[in-house]
């Protein structure tokens, strides 16, 4: 049961690589927009505790409505997430030069909404998941268990590669554009499980 979703398990810990390298990149984009203050990190932390509770019961809720498709979901969830990735620099930036003379308030809203929707995306992948390693070990606890410790495990590691590694490299767009690469990398394994999931079944 282990072997036959370890590649899962390590693609999920790839995606929380990406999570919580976006989350410091992110909020290291805002910081050169709006200046180092409790407001640049109230955006980012509040936006990603809301996106991944609401992304938790929408992704449950997918999971449920389309039946044997959980992989399939997480490819095109993967996808989506690197593509907002891949512009987020750009869109974060235009963003910031639109209201940077605004009030607290209206950047907050603005900066929140921006990244609300990726963060929603991210939070969907563990109950998409989640389902799809209970088809094969009947076992609830034993799948969310396995699934979150990879993904945590994986969110630690991609903060220590930004916070130490990447930046020390590459500029914050270069490093932006690397994340999302690993989103479409997750995206294009996952989609040779489910090809050879497919090609076993018929």
């Amino acid at each position: 049961m282990f072997k036959e979703n370890l590649l899962i398990y390590i693609l999920f810990l790839l995606s929380g690589v990406s999570a919580l390298a976006y989350q410091v990149i992110w909020q290291r984009v805002l910081f050169s927009t709006f200046g180092v203050n409790i407001d640049s990190i109230t955006i980012i932390v509040s936006t990603f505790m809301l996106g991944l509770g609401l992304g938790a019961l929408i992704g449950g809720k997918l999971a449920d409505f389309y039946k044997n498709k959980q992989i399939i979901l997480f490819i095109l969830i993967e996808i989506l997430i690197g593509t907002f990735g891949f512009f987020s620099y750009e869109i974060i930036a235009y963003v910031g030069n639109l209201f940077v003379l605004s009030t607290s308030f209206v950047i907050f809203i603005v900066n929140f909404s921006t990244l609300l929707i990726p963060t929603i995306l991210m939070g969907a992948t563990l109950p998409i998941l989640i389902t799809y390693i209970y088809r094969s070990s009947k076992n609830i606890g034993y799948a969310t268990g396995i699934l979150y410790s990879y993904n945590t495990f994986g969110a630690a590691i991609g903060a220590l590669i930004v916070g130490f590694v990447a930046l020390m490299y590459y500029d914050i767009p270069t490093t932006i554009k690397l994340i999302s690469a690993n989103n479409f990398i997750i995206a294009f394994f996952a989609f040779l499980i489910s090809t050879k999931a497919q090609n076993e079944a018929s």
